[in-house]
């Protein structure tokens, strides 16, 4: 079977005013432009099944295509971002070296993980997993994150860095995997769809391995 993943489109920043509950913002304008660029896109893909993560941006990125193709979205919990507990999100455009998801990191590189570096990556390839289990010769859109892509591709790649991956707006990562394990990367952070659309500036912090491990 085929595996389309996706990064969602750019959603807006988001602060919690009590500072319990969860951040989980909508898509930012360009970001609605850029979630029908990417289901015009896919389209004519032969596309049998949408699966999005929980978390709004992915939903939302995943409903035009879905809509265009008289889909239902298959709401997989374990495909949200590890940042999914923290009260704000600030897309990776907007934030300075002050913000506290960067402060977090450069003290301890397992916090982008929520401490859990392992019990992330274990989620993720679970949730993979049965997605190929139940959707066998099929072709399914996956809308999900950035860190879940880049912990996937670590797995199939068998590298240390899961931040190895920079994956944009809407980038697609293509994988033909089959129900006895195998895993083959076609593409990965496929842009060409919404370059028209994307904020070419960069915000990046390199640190050679942030799994923890010696």
């Amino acid at each position: 079977m085929d595996l389309i993943i996706l990064r969602h489109a750019r959603p807006v920043a988001e602060v919690r005013p009590n500072g319990r509950d969860t951040a989980d913002p909508p898509l930012a304008p360009i970001g609605v432009e850029q979630a029908a660029a990417t289901a015009e896109h896919l389209a004519n893909w032969k596309i049998d099944h949408v699966v999005s993560s929980t978390m709004r941006r992915a939903v939302e990125t995943a409903q035009p295509l879905a809509d265009r193709l008289g889909l239902p979205i298959e709401e997989i919990d374990d495909l949200k971002e590890a940042d999914h507990y923290r009260d704000r999100y600030t897309p990776v455009e907007e934030m300075g070296r002050d913000d506290p998801i960067i402060v977090d990191y450069l003290a301890d590189p397992q916090s982008i993980f929520g401490g859990d570096y392992d019990g992330f990556r274990s989620r993720v390839t679970s949730a993979f997993d049965r997605i190929v289990d139940g959707h066998r010769g099929q072709t399914v859109a996956v809308f999900c994150h950035g860190m879940v892509m880049g912990v996937f591709l670590q797995t199939m790649l068998g590298h240390d860095n899961p931040l190895a991956l920079h994956s944009d707006y809407c980038g697609i990562m293509s994988v033909t995997a089959s129900a006895k394990g195998f895993r083959t990367v076609r593409s990965v952070n496929e842009t060409g769809h919404v370059r028209h659309l994307l904020d070419q500036k960069r915000f990046a912090i390199s640190r050679p391995d942030v799994s923890g491990r010696p």
